[in-house]
């Protein structure tokens, strides 16, 4: 406990087996995979941490909900028990289900966004830049300058800077300010929670604007419980009430339901009170999804997402969560490897431009890493830096990322701690060699989204 471990709150009633390939096998397969984690085969890696989206283990209420799941195409009772649970957590209004987190992201962004329009966040995350960039419109990040200096703590590094929000808003003139995003938890800069003053002063600026404020809610209630854990007034606040504060500010959210509501697909629209808004969103979930009560959907995951969205603000269950990247980060911090300070709640991100200064922005010093924890352990992470960031959709030169992270995403109820330690060793490892690493080159590469599918060559 002393090194903020919280102890599983459950038991282990079935195992999948997993193998380590050896090293010869592990070369050949980055290799035949251009040197891109996501093109490996999921048998032959040991640890998958590529992501904690769709990859945590669901609780047996959720598979026996599943086996309940009401498989009728219209109005089917496991949409209204989604729609029940969505209203206790929420608070809000109107909520649309959808197949995932970026189904929701094309169905709202067309509406807000448009040629010419800007979209200004905490920090946008890949699918959510994509999609603003699809809808015609340019995506601007507004983190706090505290979140660049990866070495320092700080208790809300994933905050809105809200003089420069404001600056830009005034810039820009706020009829072209289509959205403000606040991203909770702030992935791309580390898994970097926000506060609740600060959610709500983004909101209020917003407001006097006339400026739709929206939520990516992926992460809403690792959030909630740093909020409890950080924020004064807040330690005797149930998670509960914590959440229902927060979505109180935001006049609509988006959510991939497949990180803390512990679904294996799944997602969310919700909006607070605006019913022509709703209406919008449900002509539009029509065409790309399917029906409205169903969303992309079998009744059966409905049913598994209404059981979800509770046991994810359990109190426990939180302190579990956030308690493995910690863990994690205290191991880390002893083997000298630099990473985003303090641990956020999903993940650790490994600092790869600390670390490896020596590989270029344009060499991809954070893919780099990832490529070489796979070959030194079968470890599978995966790069938030200027290789997923991609180029200047104008220019089409490569953009420079802030932060030149690899992200080591832990599956909800998936790793003991056990397999933890191994990822700490296998760290410590490359540590001692790291100025040996060299960087990557791309040899193909996709229009949009380029990391998932790009491959590279090492430069020698």
């Amino acid at each position: 406990m002393n090194s903020g471990y919280f102890a599983e709150p459950f038991r282990i009633r079935m195992v999948e087996p997993i193998r380590v390939l050896s090293e010869e096998e592990r070369l050949a397969r980055i290799q035949e995979a251009g040197f891109n984690v996501f093109n490996l085969r999921a048998e032959d890696v040991y640890i998958d941490l590529l992501t904690d989206s769709g990859t945590g283990a669901m609780s047996a209420r959720q598979w026996a909900g599943m086996m309940m799941g009401d498989e009728s195409y219209s109005g089917a009772r496991s949409y209204y028990n989604l729609m029940d649970a969505c209203s206790e957590v929420f608070g809000c209004r109107y909520f649309q289900p959808v197949h995932q987190g970026r189904a929701a992201e094309k169905i709202v962004m067309p509406i807000l966004l448009g040629k010419g329009k800007i979209s200004i966040a905490n920090m946008h995350f890949d699918t959510t830049r994509a999609h603003v960039e699809i809808a015609g419109g340019r995506a601007i990040d507004c983190v706090v300058p505290e979140a660049e200096d990866t070495s320092s703590v700080a208790p809300f590094k994933g905050n809105m800077d809200i003089g420069t929000l404001r600056r830009l808003v005034e810039e820009n003139g706020k009829e072209k300010v289509g959205v403000v995003i606040m991203t909770i938890t702030n992935n791309s800069a580390g898994g970097q929670p926000v506060s609740m003053e600060n959610i709500r002063e983004t909101s209020k600026l917003c407001n006097g604007y006339g400026i739709p404020f929206m939520i990516d809610a992926a992460r809403f209630a690792e959030n909630a419980f740093f909020i409890k854990e950080r924020e004064p007034g807040y330690q005797d606040v149930t998670i509960e009430d914590i959440v229902r504060e927060c979505f109180s500010y935001a006049d609509l959210f988006t959510m991939s339901a497949k990180k803390d509501a512990i679904v294996n697909i799944g997602g969310l629209i919700g909006v607070r009170e605006d019913a022509a808004l709703f209406e919008k969103v449900k002509a539009l979930t029509i065409p790309s999804e399917g029906f409205i009560s169903y969303g992309g959907l079998a009744g059966r995951d409905l049913e598994a997402m209404a059981i979800g969205l509770k046991e994810g603000i359990d109190l426990d269950y939180l302190r579990y969560r956030t308690g493995q990247p910690r863990y994690l980060g205290e191991r880390l911090k002893e083997a000298g490897i630099p990473f985003q300070s303090p641990a956020g709640g999903h993940a650790i991100f490994v600092d790869a431009g600390r670390l490896l200064p020596h590989i270029p922005y344009n060499e991809f010093p954070a893919q780099a890493l990832a490529i070489e924890l796979y070959k030194e352990a079968g470890i599978r992470a995966c790069d938030i830096g200027s290789f997923m960031l991609g180029r200047d959709p104008d220019t089409r030169e490569q953009l420079k990322s802030k932060f030149e992270f690899t992200r080591l995403a832990i599956p909800r109820r998936v790793y003991t701690q056990s397999h933890i330690d191994v990822v700490a060793d296998a760290l410590a490892e490359i540590g001692k060699r790291a100025d040996k690493l060299r960087g990557y080159r791309i040899t193909w590469e996709p229009e949009v989204l380029r990391h998932f599918t790009a491959r590279l060559e090492p430069i020698r």
